[in-house]
């Protein structure tokens, strides 16, 4: 049988994932990277320690405004199957809490090894190659860079978001997908810092301290996340403040007023901590309000909390929600993933494959679906790499009639 000729766009996790499975298969690959390496934005995943995936997978761990198709898609290739892929190729997997690392606890260790891998699988590996163009040429491709052609019989497009401060992270595979008929849901950054309004943030700059985020919009909770919030000159930041800061950004751009609520004491609630702080009054009678708070909370904290010297009642329900009105998200080059893309419906969701261009892929973040922290957007990239690669290899195309 005649080996089918595939381009990949793109050699980040997905791309890297895509070419190693087609080549299994037997395809015929190339992998178009415009960076001169692949793999940079891997390389900054789990502070350079690289979170492969995480062992407790949920629906509500995935966002996607595509519904469920996001969690149907990944049954296609799942955390397991992702272990023993690294497993075979030579990472050895450490557990910390279900959040699944190399034991190297170096990132440069997985770039390395599936490129080593793609490289045995005679994956033709071309870096520096910026994709202008796809060109649909009969039942094939031609996919145009700035220097060569590369005839195709399939494409596979991971080419990334805009998000990382990576050089190259230019969000060009948006507009590749739009050329060749796919719709767009605009691109948002995710996983990122969030800017509020207000005049005290440079008093609490530098704060850690842990806490829950609620994300609220039209007297609506629409998200929670609880862990070390980080303080800010600008807002907050933090692991919870990402995980809610996809949705936040969204609403943000779609008209809404969102408000985050900090609960800087969530083992209380509020009569109970209002409670607390009137028998800690008691049993030391020579404490202010203020004073009350030490040992409680950082000092630099607490000083913001007293604004306007509440009492006591007043100061419970501070600590317990304390209401941000966010203006926006930091930049791109500061979001670790962008929400939006192209929707899951545009996709036949067992191979990936392009419900408007066949013999098109589509992998990674391009796609409508962004993951919280924790290895889960290196699932989503493992995953959706694995599927479109094994499918464009084999040649997997059902009649419409067969996939209704």
């Amino acid at each position: 049988m005649e080996r089918k000729k595939i381009c990949i766009i793109g050699g980040g996790a997905s791309g890297l994932m895509a070419a190693i499975m087609a080549a299994r298969e037997g395809g015929e690959v190339t992998l178009l990277e415009h960076n001169e390496k692949t793999g940079k934005k891997l390389l900054a995943t789990g502070n350079g320690r690289c979170n492969l995936t995480n062992t407790c997978q949920e629906p509500s761990c995935y966002h996607s405004l595509s519904g469920n198709l996001a969690w149907e898609i990944l049954q296609g290739f799942s955390f397991q199957d992702t272990i023993r892929f690294f497993s075979q190729i030579g990472v050895y997997t450490k557990n910390r809490e279900g959040y699944l690392y190399p034991a190297s606890m170096q990132a440069s260790s997985v770039r390395d090894l599936l490129e080593m891998e793609a490289r045995y699988r005679k994956v033709k590996i071309k870096c520096k190659e910026h994709v202008k163009d796809i060109k649909k040429e009969g039942e094939g491709f031609l996919v145009v860079t700035e220097t060569w052609s590369y005839p195709a019989d399939k494409v596979i497009l991971s080419a990334g978001s805009r998000a990382s401060a990576i050089q190259g992270a230019d969000g060009s595979g948006y507009e590749l997908a739009k050329n060749l008929g796919h719709s767009l849901i605009p691109p948002l950054p995710a996983l990122v810092p969030l800017k509020g309004k207000g005049n005290w943030f440079s008093k609490w700059a530098g704060v850690r301290t842990e806490g829950r985020v609620s994300l609220l919009a039209e007297n609506h909770i629409f998200d929670q996340a609880q862990g070390e919030i980080q303080l800010t000159d600008y807002g907050v930041s933090g692991i919870p403040v990402f995980q809610v800061s996809g949705r936040a950004v969204r609403l943000r751009e779609e008209g809404l007023k969102v408000t985050l609520l900090l609960d800087f004491l969530p083992d209380f609630d509020r009569e109970g901590l209002a409670a607390f702080l009137r028998a800690r009054q008691e049993q030391c009678p020579y404490k202010s309000v203020k004073q009350l708070l030490i040992g409680l909370l950082p000092e630099k904290l607490a000083e913001v909390l007293m604004t306007g010297k509440p009492d006591i009642s007043k100061l419970a329900e501070k600590i317990k929600e304390f209401p941000i009105e966010i203006t926006g998200g930091k930049s791109y080059e500061q979001a670790q993933v962008c929400s939006g893309g192209v929707p899951l419906s545009e996709v036949y969701s067992d191979t990936l494959e392009s419900r408007k261009v066949p013999g098109l892929y589509l992998a990674g973040e391009i796609l409508d679906t962004d993951g919280i922290c924790g290895g889960y957007n290196l699932q989503w990239a493992w995953t959706t790499g694995a599927l479109a690669g094994r499918s464009a290899a084999r040649n997997i195309r059902k009649t419409l009639q067969e996939r209704s």
